[in-house]
């Protein structure tokens, strides 16, 4: 007769690892009863050592709950939705939660769809995200919501963005440090809240050293490209440019190195997002901003995670972002 091979262990192996009763042992790995730390990391340590693996599905019964999140996104490139689900995910595995994506594709039928659905399978909460920064109208499901960067039209709801207002005043602010003195702001559509925020900010930062207003256009190189042509033509000492986006700074990049101006020694550039895809394949790399959208994750998994646990923090929370100098704006 075949061998079966070795049979995996059971939390009672755990348990006499450990030396404790099999009913402490499921407290210890469930985080639920009161146990002193020491005991829940004994028990804990024992379970990695025996590769023991609780049985989700009985988790779930003999705690009401399933141990999966929902993430709801708009953002069907994955482009913002992805690093925010990576860096989620790093909170909620933690707890040996799972979690749904979702992608609405904009249609709010379909949104519905996926709720109920996230609802019916009693999903511990939800993450509702997008690709863009405007305001959403809030969900409506009776268990925990937490909003990731497209933040809730209720100022009650918890929400978690990037300080996009913080991260466009940094790039000027390093321009200026370099003795930048003429420099422009070229960005996205003036409808998009992102862009009239960051042009907000380079503004006020700028003072005396903008050259003009700023230039609302396409997420695009081939706005950039285009911008640069206007702006040469009305600011010919212009000595930076700080972009809206690093699409944006790379066709500003592009077109400078046609007409024979060099980057950063002629006019500095500056992109936003820190899109690796664009900054550095930019030539000259680009310094811009990273709004850091894995830790935006991981805090919104968090918050989640205390409201699913009955502490519920209301209101909007701004991130930091980083600035993340490069050739663009230093040199070789």
């Amino acid at each position: 007769m075949a061998s079966r091979g070795p049979s995996l262990p059971r939390i009672t192996d755990v348990a006499a690892l450990a030396g404790v009763s099999t009913s402490t042992a499921s407290k210890a790995l469930n985080d639920t009863g009161q146990l002193r730390e020491e005991t829940r990391q004994r028990v804990r340590r024992a379970a990695e050592q025996l590769g023991f693996t609780p049985d989700s599905r009985g988790r779930a019964l003999s705690s009401g709950r399933s141990f999966t999140v929902g993430l709801i996104t708009t953002d069907s490139s994955g482009r913002f939705s992805i690093p925010i689900m990576l860096g989620a995910e790093d909170a909620l595995s933690a707890g040996e939660m799972g979690l749904l994506l979702c992608d609405t594709r904009d249609d709010p039928l379909r949104e519905q769809h996926y709720l109920r659905s996230l609802v019916s399978r009693r999903v511990d909460g939800i993450i509702v995200t997008g690709r863009r920064t405007e305001p959403r109208t809030p969900i409506d499901v009776p268990i925990p919501v937490v909003y990731a960067f497209s933040p809730s039209t209720d100022p009650s709801d918890t929400s978690v963005i990037a300080d996009d207002h913080g991260g466009a005043a940094s790039t000027v602010r390093h321009l200026l440090s370099l003795g930048r003195r003429q420099i422009a702001h070229v960005t996205g559509p003036e409808s998009h809240h992102s862009a009239q925020i960051r042009a907000a900010a380079t503004v006020e930062t700028a003072g005396d050293a903008l050259a003009g207003e700023p230039m609302h256009g396409e997420w695009s190189e081939r706005w950039g490209r285009h911008a640069v042509d206007v702006l040469l033509r009305t600011s010919p000492d212009l000595d930076g440019i700080s972009c809206g986006s690093d699409q944006i700074a790379r066709g500003v990049c592009d077109r400078l190195r046609e007409l024979g101006r060099s980057v950063p020694d002629d006019i500095a550039v500056t992109g936003y997002d820190n899109w690796s895809v664009m900054a550095l394949a930019s030539r000259p790399p680009l310094t811009t901003v990273d709004v850091e959208l894995e830790e935006l994750g991981r805090r919104t998994a968090n918050l989640l995670l205390d409201a699913i646990a009955g502490s519920v923090h209301r209101g909007s929370m701004a991130l930091p972002t980083r600035l993340v100098p490069r050739e663009s704006t230093l040199g070789t």
